[in-house]
């Protein structure tokens, strides 16, 4: 009885798709076996017996019909073989592993932000609700920018070698966000209101000091700019960040970059001032440096400090979080430490 090719060729790509199917999900060797068997078994394999039909194809379609029956026995031949080898790998460790399928499953566990992006994006969040944006600069940065610009003379202490990262004389790794507030004063106008995140490099490495480490720094230039303006900035930052009964202090300062100046601290959220360990009996906490912008760095930036005025603040991002997690020991942020980490979880 005569077999058309094409009959034959639909029953062996339909097996063959059907086989290959059942082979990548079997769920053991002996399945992998079985099916093997199905395929190329002497009495009751199906392609054997396909191919057993063979003659009974006309002679000009057998070369065709023995092509696709090749090419469906080695694609059969190499999954079974690959499959082989997974299970000879894995049924020694279920031999001497038993998998109970009663027990509950194992809860992958579940990442977090860092200590340190949550608290940096809790300050960008308070200063954006006040109506600032948020300006990103490069941390490879000029001197002009990172020193002189800013009132910073040849001499000035931070200059020196043990402060500043230099890749050459003319160029640093940023020590402070500030000269992304000189390239905003550059790019645009007054009014300015601008917040400045980002990470700054000094060479200082303790329990409290890193050698990287991060700022938020905050700018507003426009006229009639006042003290009083950045402290009651201020003060609601802090109520914000460290609860509605907190307070800030103003103290006198110097930084090169502003005149007036003043460090500011922040009530103690431990002790309510009452003092304590943390505060060093002082009842208050230092947060931040701030002040007036110095007429001089509104020069250089090409404002008129007869028209117009400004206050600037910086903090430090790894300061804020260790008051207020009460972490007593910067490392520990740079640790990776899951044990640590996963408090913040």
């Amino acid at each position: 009885m005569e077999v058309k090719a094409e009959d034959l060729i639909r029953r062996i790509d339909g097996f063959a798709r059907d086989a290959l199917d059942a082979i990548r999900k079997a769920g053991s060797s002996d399945q992998v076996e079985a099916l093997r068997i199905r395929a190329f078994g002497r009495k009751e394999g199906y392609l054997t017996a396909c191919l057993r039909d063979l003659p009974l194809v006309k002679a000009q379609d057998r070369p065709r019909v023995g092509e696709v029956a090749n090419r469906a026995k080695r694609e059969l031949e190499e999954l079974i073989e690959r499959r082989r080898a997974e299970w000879r790998r894995l049924e020694p460790r279920a031999r001497r592993e038993p998998i109970d399928l009663t027990l509950p499953g194992r809860r992958p566990p579940f990442g977090a932000l860092h200590p340190l992006t949550r608290v940096n994006d809790e300050i960008v969040e308070i200063f954006i609700g006040l109506g600032f944006s948020v300006a990103e600069g490069p941390e490879v940065e000029s001197d002009y920018n990172n020193f002189e610009a800013l009132n910073i003379p040849r001499d000035h202490p931070a200059r020196d070698m043990q402060d500043t990262f230099y890749l050459s004389e003319d160029t640093l790794l940023r020590t402070h966000t500030s000269p992304v507030q000189i390239r905003t004063m550059q790019a645009q106008r007054p009014p300015v209101r601008v917040i400045c995140p980002g990470k700054v490099y000094r060479r200082d490495a303790d329990i409290t000091h890193s050698p990287m480490f991060h700022q938020v720094e905050g700018l507003a230039v426009d006229r009639d700019v006042s003290m009083g303006d950045l402290k009651g900035t201020l003060d609601l930052f802090a109520r914000e960040m460290f609860g509605a009964r907190s307070r800030i202090r103003f103290r006198p300062s110097f930084f090169p970059f502003t005149e007036p100046s003043a460090e500011v601290d922040v009530l103690c959220f431990l002790c309510d001032g009452s003092g304590c360990r943390v505060c060093e009996q002082s009842g208050w906490l230092e947060i931040l440096g701030s002040g007036m912008v110095h007429p001089q760095v509104l020069r250089n930036v090409g404002y008129d400090p007869e028209e117009v005025t400004g206050w600037a603040f910086g903090m430090g991002v790894e300061r804020v979080a260790m008051l207020k997690y009460g972490v007593d020991d910067i490392r520990l942020f740079f640790e990776n430490d899951l044990r640590f980490l996963h408090q913040f979880a």
